[in-house]
């Protein structure tokens, strides 16, 4: 109600009730008796809409006018994929009619309109954000501001390190890199969405009225935004621990068209295998094929490979929980002393390297899950961080850096 006192058109897009979810989630045979998915959407975007006229009687009492919307009535057309469908299309007129009414248009997250089967498609976790970043893009809206559980980005989770310190402003690449190495605070489709129609994204906490953190497709884009990375300097944002991810081996898969018939069981699904590696050492024209998955994903991936076995022609296959812990930043590839550091903390902790991958922004190890606690611990002191972001790695290791260039 204050931004829109202050002059602003603001328009609320409803997170989906997780317990409400979950619960008609794992109810799928009463919910929808022929068997099609297409039901249980029905049925969640139907128990959205209860919610959505509570928030508009809220709003009555405080003096605004509000119109609440659907998915399909605020413009959002999806794909007819049920479950997980995609944004194709936003056609915000009705949305916009309201906001030149001095209305406050309320659309229901999560949902939109396939409009070639007529029928409610909902868009998988975390479709709320997306929804919103769509509808922010579409409006021309100067940002669009996601509520979270923190009021922002920190460089570790603050209910595990207390002395980790809030990111003002991070690029939406950055943030991308960050989601997929298992930070909870944004959905990667919708930093990807806001990405490429250049929507900054303001997270912050609805109970702290302080400014959170801005993602940005440009450092350049933001006033006082840190610029290190410009300067051909590495900057250490932060380092991440994901304790949900599960690592699948997948033993004696035929070279040739074995690893292609693999990954084309996980693409039917609509998964996507992260950190994949396999074992340089062929034997008998087969490898070893190793990544990871997050664990929700697990059952449908067994299931679906395990019943490719003799199609693929792969002797086993084995699932174990596992910790991935990544260190991110900006300019990782510039200074070689990043990478030869990250590797020598983890030796130095006696932590083995299960997998590794490397990007010009992040260094992501898979290791055992016990040791991930440790490996975190160890990393946040090598790199400095819970000092300013001024201070971090390039203060404290500049010297080091120097000598290592000769």
């Amino acid at each position: 109600m204050d931004t829109q006192r202050a002059g602003f058109s603001v328009v609320v897009v409803l997170p989906e009730m997780e317990s409400a979810t979950n619960e008609l989630a794992t109810h799928p045979a009463g919910l929808a008796p022929s068997g099609e998915s297409g039901g249980l959407d029905l049925a969640v975007g139907r128990r959205k809409q209860i919610f959505e006229p509570s928030l508009e009687m809220a709003i009555s009492k405080l003096g605004a006018a509000s119109h609440v919307f659907t998915g399909g009535e605020a413009g959002l057309i999806t794909d007819g994929i049920h479950g997980k469908a995609h944004i194709v299309g936003v056609d915000p007129l009705a949305v916009a009619a309201s906001l030149a009414r001095r209305e406050i248009p309320i659309v229901a997250g999560f949902q939109g309109t396939n409009r070639e089967a007529n029928m409610v498609t909902t868009m998988g976790r975390d479709g709320s954000d997306l929804m919103a970043v769509a509808l922010a893009a579409s409006l021309n809206a100067l940002v669009c501001e996601i509520y979270s559980d923190f009021d922002g980005l920190y460089t570790a989770d603050p209910r595990i390190v207390p002395a980790a310190r809030k990111v003002q402003t991070i690029t939406s690449v950055q943030m991308m890199e960050l989601a997929a190495a298992g930070a909870k605070v944004l959905p990667r489709r919708c930093i990807e969405y806001a990405r490429r129609l250049g929507v900054t994204i303001h997270v912050r906490s609805p109970f702290n009225p302080d400014e959170g953190t801005r993602v940005v497709s440009g450092l350049e884009d933001e006033p006082g935004a840190e610029h290190s990375a410009t300067l051909e300097e590495p900057l250490i944002m932060g380092v991440i621990q994901d304790r949900t991810q599960i690592q699948v081996t997948v033993a004696g898969v035929p070279m040739g068209p074995g690893p292609a018939q693999l990954f084309g069981v996980t693409a039917a699904l609509g998964v996507c295998p992260d950190m994949i590696t396999h074992k340089n050492d062929v034997v008998d024209g087969s490898t070893d094929i190793s990544f990871i998955l997050p664990a929700d994903q697990i059952p449908p991936v067994v299931a679906a490979v395990s019943k490719a076995q003799e199609t693929i022609g792969f002797q086993w296959l084995k699932c174990e929980e596992v910790g991935k812990l990544s260190l991110s930043g900006f300019g990782m590839r510039l200074e070689p002393d990043v990478l030869c550091r990250f590797l020598g903390v983890l030796s130095d902790a006696g932590i083995k390297i299960r997998l590794f991958s490397d990007s010009s922004v992040c260094l992501c190890a898979v290791t055992d899950l016990e040791m991930l606690g440790l490996g975190v611990r160890a990393m946040r002191e090598a790199f400095n961080l819970s000092d300013d972001l001024g201070k971090g790695y390039r203060a404290k290791h500049m010297n080091q850096s120097v000598n290592h260039k000769g």
